[in-house]
């Protein structure tokens, strides 16, 4: 049965047609009957008891520099579809925090993907605390006495943002390191967000896996090669993908977090694996299927809509 389908996404005709997730999806869903409907997360609003939003129809191709095109604007009330996607980037401020509050009102009679409200309880850097003994030591803070006696144990540590995304901001601080107290005093000086420090995994150097799971369940991994002299290995920050299995490690893990993933109605989710560790459980706007698609054949945006459609049958 066709599905009436809105993304709410980051701009689409900026995308990389090649390596993004969403348009992906989305390309997935349209090839399967199911009309789209796309709009910017500031085109959102509620209205007097109604969700709305303002945006266009589309009809998406694989063609470079004409993948995309729309139908009239219009505003439409989300009620009527039958899936909304929550898709923008992070950073993960009130802005977005908003938007899941404004989804909470027509989800589950209108299925948000992800759920909303775990979105919201559950950012990707703060859902791992619940597995300590799946991830390397970690510290949340803003009290740099705190994150100095974190460093004084542990030495080698990395320091981000708590709600930061794409490496953007993330610095290793080896035992040399004299750069705590200044780092510390930028980060403070931009928001009122703690910081989180995590020790350093030697391991990143061989890639930080990123294993994909659908409905709680894992259906492949890539692995992420950080840049010669870089620490970050995220994609954005010019890691290279690769071919990369599924070790005991990584379905131990799986194992553990899945049924808390399937629970909570997050249907696409992409953990970060370095060695042995978890290190982020990513719920927001995860990447990765078309890198997967490439080099496992696994069509993730399928089994994707395959777990929708039978949500939506039901």
């Amino acid at each position: 049965m066709p599905l009436k389908v809105a993304l709410q996404m980051d701009p689409i005709g900026s995308v990389n047609i090649h390596a993004d997730s969403t348009f992906r999806i989305a390309l997935e869903a349209q090839a399967r009957g199911h009309s789209l409907f796309y709009y910017p997360p500031d085109r959102l609003a509620f209205v007097e008891g109604r969700v709305m939003a303002r945006g266009w129809p589309i009809e998406l191709r694989r063609e470079v520099g004409n993948h995309v095109t729309y139908g009239e604007e219009t505003e439409v009330d989300l009620a009527d579809f039958d899936v909304v996607w929550l898709r923008q980037d992070p950073p993960f401020d009130m802005g977005y925090i908003t938007t899941t509050h404004i989804l909470d009102m027509i989800h589950p009679a209108t299925l948000v993907v992800n759920d909303p409200f775990w979105v919201r309880n559950y950012p990707e850097k703060l859902l791992v605390l619940g597995f300590p003994d799946l991830t390397p030591p970690t510290a949340i803070a803003r009290d740099l006495a705190t994150i100095r006696a974190f460093k004084a144990r542990h030495g080698d540590i990395i320091l981000k943002p708590l709600y930061g995304n794409g490496g953007a901001g993330v610095f290793r601080l080896d035992p040399n390191d004299r750069n705590l107290a200044s780092l510390h005093e930028m980060f403070t000086g931009m928001n009122r967000e703690p910081l989180i420090v995590q020790k350093f995994l030697p391991d990143v150097s061989k890639g930080d896996k990123r294993v994909i799971l659908v409905d709680g369940e894992p259906i492949g991994a890539i692995n992420r090669v950080p840049q010669e002299g870089e620490t970050r290995s995220n994609m954005h920050a010019g890691g290279r993908p690769e071919k990369i299995g599924l070790t005991p490690r990584d379905l131990e893990i799986c194992a553990r977090i899945g049924p808390v993933l399937r629970a909570k109605g997050q249907v696409f989710v992409g953990i970060d694996v370095i060695g042995d560790w978890l290190t982020e459980i990513n719920v927001t706007s995860p990447t990765g299927l078309q890198e997967l698609e490439r080099f496992d054949g696994t069509n993730g945006a399928a089994r994707i809509w395959e777990v929708i459609e039978a949500k939506r049958a039901g």
